[in-house]
Order: structure tokens, then sequence, then C-alpha cells
């Protein structure tokens, strides 16, 4: 049995949806479609989305697409955020075309990302940068993609990281091993 799949959904009073083959949301935001699988049916009372399903054997589509829903929803009308940190001596980050943000991470040249389209970031103080969007997946794509220029080193700890994200420090190596 799902959980997550009987858990209504409050629907604000700005956003509007429309089922059909997708389940459209529409907010300030933006506008977000959700895939509705084979099996499950979204049915809207008063201002809560409740998502139902056919048979058992729909159990993880039937939690999946509520939490999908959710996401959409929440998205539209209030957008989500990730932040990230730089941690190292030189590293930093410049964004001088509002699309663009260019990392300096150590290597021998700058690098330029460009930003999807429905993701803003605020640079604060070159070391922190603050992502926006009402996709939770792109987001998140974003946010990865990101930290992947330079993952955060387990014997230095330097890197791009998610803020709050903790790391194990590693030990380095002893000069002498004693072997012969």
């Amino acid at each position: 049995m799902s959980r997550v799949g009987k858990k209504p959904i409050p629907l604000p009073a700005n956003v509007k949806i429309q089922v059909g083959a997708q389940l459209q949301v529409e907010g300030p935001k933006g506008k977000l479609t959700v895939p509705i699988p084979y099996g499950i049916r979204i049915e809207q009372e008063g201002n809560t989305l409740n998502i139902k399903r056919d048979a058992d054997q729909y159990a993880a589509l039937h939690g999946l697409t509520r939490a999908l829903a959710a996401n959409a929803v929440l998205g539209v009308s209030a957008g989500f955020t990730r932040e990230l940190d730089i941690v190292g001596i030189g590293y930093r980050c410049d964004q001088k075309d509002p699309r663009v943000l260019t990392f300096t991470l150590g290597y021998s040249h700058p690098i330029e990302y460009m930003l999807p389209t429905g993701v803003d970031a605020k640079i604060e103080k070159q070391t922190h940068i603050v992502l926006t969007g009402f996709d939770k997946q792109l987001l998140g794509q974003a946010a990865a993609h990101m930290r992947s220029l330079r993952k955060p080193d387990p014997y230095k700890n330097k890197g791009v990281r998610y803020t709050g994200e903790v790391l194990r420090k590693k030990v380095g190596k002893s000069g002498a091993t004693g072997k012969k």
C-alpha cells in the first residue's frame, strides 16, 4: 500500500490544473506537465488533488505520480532553491551574463556553464551560488552538473559542494611505508 500516494495534494489559489492524458499545472512561476501512467487516475475535489490507482500492481507508480504532481504544484506556486558552496584557494564563480556562470576551479582554463532555461542563479561573495527555479528535476540536474565540474576532494575538502553537505575527510598517506 502506497502511503505517499494516499496523501492529498493541497492546491493554492493561484494554481490552475488541467487533467487529460497529462496533468498540466500552471502558476505564477511557470507551467509544468506531469505524465499520468496507465492505471493511475487524478481527481480534483475542491482545493485538493487526489491520486487513485486501479489495482495494487500500480502501487509504485501511485507514489511516484503523487510525488511528481506535488513537486509540480509546489514548484509553480513557490519554487525551489538549491545552494552550492565553492571551497578552495583561488576557486570562485563569476557571472557577467545572466545566463552564463564562469567557474575558476584550479584548471588551466575557466569553465563557462550555460544555465538551462527555467533556472536562475545568484552569486554571493564568489563562493556561494543560490540556484532557483520552478522545475525541481531541472534545478537538481543543473546543481549536480555544477558540482561535477570539481567534485569535493576527500583529502583536501576542496571543490564544489552542496551547502550543508557533510564530507568525510580522509587521512593522507604517510611518508615512509617501512617496506624494502
